[in-house]
């Protein structure tokens, strides 16, 4: 060794980058250290003297320029912290976690959609078709119920005696409603006098009844009446034929069928 500053390189014991320390001499005072970590030196892996005579055969890089440079720490002495894992390996599924059953699965989710539209579907249908069925129904109903209403009317209309003249007339107007029961009422008095006057007896039969137009609230139905009919003029009596036109309407309070119009008709 010469009398010059003799550069000195300690090796770590997992970094290999030298770390030069400028101005200390073979022999002299050690330079002050500042210890990071206050821990147990590691013993070297190669005994000291050989490391120094491998670093005295190497050749030296040059000194940095501008300023003394001196260690920071021991190299020995740093705290050895561990490499950062490049590629971390996936944390394994925790195999004692109990699957979430508390959702069901889109899939499930999705049925259970499609189910519901599905039903609503049904239930809509279901309706519409209940309400079309009992609008047909009740429709059917106050038909059969207007064309009997006829045919009862039409009965007592030509089916007065003179014997029960009141009781018939007020039968008549009791089915009657509207302009009929008010022309009917009007001319009930000379009805009256004309069949006790001619000693009538009149009873009428249906032949045939049939529906021209209708529904729940309206009706036109066309009857067909034989009658014997006996008076003075006729005491054996002789048969008659009627074909009478009936138009009817149901009244809201009692739900019967009442004639507004009565004509002969053919």
């Amino acid at each position: 060794m010469t009398g010059e500053p003799e550069e000195v390189a300690v090796p770590s014991r997992r970094n290999t980058t030298l770390k030069v320390i400028k101005g200390a001499k073979a022999g002299g005072p050690t330079p002050p250290r500042r210890r990071l970590v206050n821990r147990a030196v590691p013993d070297p892996a190669e005994p000291i003297e050989r490391v120094l005579e491998r670093l005295d055969q190497e050749p030296v890089e040059d000194p940095i320029e501008g300023g003394d440079l001196t260690v920071v720490g021991d190299p020995a002495e740093v705290e050895d912290l561990p490499d950062p894992d490049p590629d971390p390996e996936p944390a394994e599924p925790d195999a004692t976690a109990e699957p979430d059953d508390t959702a069901p699965p889109r899939r499930a989710r999705a049925l259970i959609a499609l189910l519901v539209v599905l039903l609503a579907a049904a239930l809509a249908g279901a309706g519409v078709q209940g309400h079309r069925w009992y609008v047909d129904r009740a429709t059917d109903q106050a038909r059969r119920e207007a064309v009997a209403a006829a045919r009862q009317a039409a009965v007592n209309f030509v089916s007065v005696s003179a014997a029960s003249v009141d009781r018939d007339l007020s039968r008549i107007t009791a089915g009657a409603t509207g302009d009929f029961k008010d022309e009917f009422t009007r001319g009930q008095a000379q009805v009256r006098a004309a069949v006790v006057e001619n000693k009538v007896q009149s009873q009428g039969t249906v032949l045939r009844a049939g529906l021209v137009s209708g529904d729940r609230r309206h009706a036109v139905v066309l009857v067909a009446v034989d009658a014997t009919v006996r008076n003075v003029k006729a005491p054996d009596g002789r048969p008659s034929h009627y074909r009478i036109q009936l138009d009817l309407v149901r009244d809201r309070d009692s739900g019967d069928w009442l004639v507004t119009k009565l004509q002969f008709v053919g």
